[in-house]
């Protein structure tokens, strides 16, 4: 069976980390999740910026890639701006057959989620202002525009069911030949 490869996609505040760790939830054990702020901010210690050449665009891609190739679908999630990780996201999408969802949410509803998180990142709506990139778009084939009209429930079961994942079996070790957990699949 081959890998899924999901990738989120969105401004910040648009609600892309909480729908790719319900969806991977939702799927339970096979499923690696991968937050570009987590591997940028915390792994790497990177700013996001294009002042610099950045570490992250291939170190996320590197990691996606490791665990597809062990069998792991893959859901991918983070601003990810066509300018810095488009190249190497495109490639990744293309070489797996990746499903790209991008979260299109307006400004003003990108601070108005951001203020009501259960963990706010400390930044004010005139920095988020700087990083919004309205239909900031990867391109690809078939990618996906979830406008901000839809719930939750609805991005998350539609991001399921587009990508396969709702109907995809586990093939990585864990479930499916672990001891463990073997008795409860």
């Amino acid at each position: 069976m081959t890998p899924t490869l999901v990738v989120i996609r969105g401004n910040s505040g648009s609600g892309k980390t909480t729908t790719a760790r319900e969806v991977r939830r939702r799927y339970g054990r096979g499923c690696a999740l991968i937050e570009q702020d987590y591997v940028r901010r915390t792994m790497l210690r990177e700013h996001d910026s294009g002042a610099v050449d950045a570490v992250a665009p291939g170190f996320l891609v590197g990691i996606a890639r490791a665990a597809l190739g062990s069998g792991y679908h893959v859901v991918l999630e983070g601003i990810l701006h066509s300018r810095r990780y488009g190249e190497e996201l495109r490639r990744l999408v293309d070489d797996y057959d990746g499903r790209v969802f991008h979260l299109e949410v307006s400004f003003d509803e990108t601070v108005r989620r951001h203020r009501r998180r259960a963990e706010p990142i400390p930044v004010t709506a005139e920095q988020m202002r700087e990083w919004y990139d309205p239909h900031d778009l990867l391109r690809v084939r078939g990618e996906r525009v979830l406008p901000d009209s839809m719930g939750f429930e609805q991005v998350v079961t539609t991001v399921l069911h587009d990508s396969g994942l709702a109907a995809a079996a586990p093939s990585t070790p864990c479930p499916v030949r672990c001891p463990r957990c073997a008795g409860k699949v």
